[in-house]
């Protein structure tokens, strides 16, 4: 028996010492140590040794398996040091490499031109006001002098939800004026961006769904001259010193008198081509004095305060911005035009 545990022991150790893996090495534990091992199978024979020896041999016997346990641990200690190494060594990171570029986006050409517009009028002191993109007719229309009947009032030019032509989706931002006149203190300074839709046909200026820019002063002493004053300093604040504008009397129910302020095409310089049809101007915004009859329909004393506001296309201001020549540019999200901004 003594010959048979140390040729266990010999061959165990042999065994256990050249596991190059944890299984390999689970695999050694198992022949030796486990409950059918071979060290168990010897153990078994114990009973048949003469009682003097018997002690002799379970010392023995004790001896082999505390050697093939410590054999053990430390293979397991010497794989798990080794893959642990292995690890470090795969995922090793070097925090002097350059990271990888990560892609970040931008703002829309768009809304670089809005925050421009923005921070223009806030300079002057205007408050930046939002309203609701889904509006009363009475707010869109009526509080602003259209009444039954105006054009832009028949179901081909707007976009209704009841038959009864009273909810629609706004055709302006100008609600936010009758809003702003109904809840704000008198002076008024205000502007309000945002969505609004129209029935048109998609072309290089025009689209069913566009941004506008509102705006709205009333005050004591108002005049027109305010109001060319105030839209030709904005107007050169976004495209430079010296661009040319041209105001032609026009008619709004909300304004009068009104006008519409064109700026030169971009495009061609004002000699004509297919951005601006031919004429070399481009509308860019409808103006005027605010009516009387507005002005009291919100409880303001006509014969104390005046105003005037505007209507500006924000597509419009953005291709005279950055020379888009298309409207339709600005909606296709094409990468390849966004990416030059």
């Amino acid at each position: 028996m003594k010959e048979q545990l140390e040729l266990i022991l010999r061959q165990g150790l042999e065994e256990i010492s050249s596991a190059a893996r944890k299984d390999e090495l689970e695999n050694a534990r198992v022949k030796y140590l486990g409950k059918k091992g071979e060290l168990t199978a010897v153990l078994k024979m114990m009973g048949k040794l003469d009682a003097a020896e018997r002690p002799a041999m379970g010392q023995l016997a004790n001896e082999v398996r505390a050697q093939l346990e410590a054999a053990v641990e430390s293979a397991a200690e010497r794989l798990h040091a080794a893959a642990l190494a292995q690890q470090l060594r795969e995922e090793t990171l070097d925090v002097t490499i350059p990271g990888k570029p990560v892609p970040v986006g931008h703002k829309h050409p768009m809304y670089v031109a809005l925050d421009e517009l923005k921070e223009i009028f806030i300079g002057m002191g205007f408050t930046v006001l939002d309203g609701p993109e889904v509006e009363l007719a009475e707010l869109n229309f009526d509080r602003l002098n259209a009444e039954e009947g105006h054009p832009s009032r028949d179901w081909s030019d707007t976009f209704y939800f009841d038959e009864d032509s009273r909810v629609m989706l706004r055709s302006q931002t100008s609600p936010m004026q009758v809003r702003a006149m109904d809840s704000m203190e008198l002076p008024i300074r205000i502007i309000a961006p945002g969505r609004v839709y129209r029935k048109d046909e998609v072309d290089a200026t025009h689209s069913p769904m566009f941004h506008q820019v509102e705006g709205m002063v009333i005050d004591k002493g108002i005049t027109m001259a305010d109001l060319k004053g105030t839209l030709n300093t904005v107007v050169e604040k976004l495209y430079g010193k010296g661009t040319k504008t041209r105001f032609r009397p026009h008619h709004f129910p909300f304004t009068e008198p009104s006008c519409e302020m064109d700026v030169q095409c971009h495009k061609c310089g004002g000699v004509g081509c297919p951005t601006c049809k031919g004429e070399g101007w481009i509308e860019l915004l409808g103006a005027g004095m605010i009516h009387p009859r507005v002005l009291e329909m919100a409880g303001i004393d006509t014969n104390v305060y005046s105003g005037w506001a505007f209507g500006i296309g924000l597509e419009r201001m953005a291709m005279r911005r950055f020379k888009i020549a298309d409207l339709r540019l600005i909606f296709e999200n094409d990468i390849r035009f966004l990416e030059q901004f």
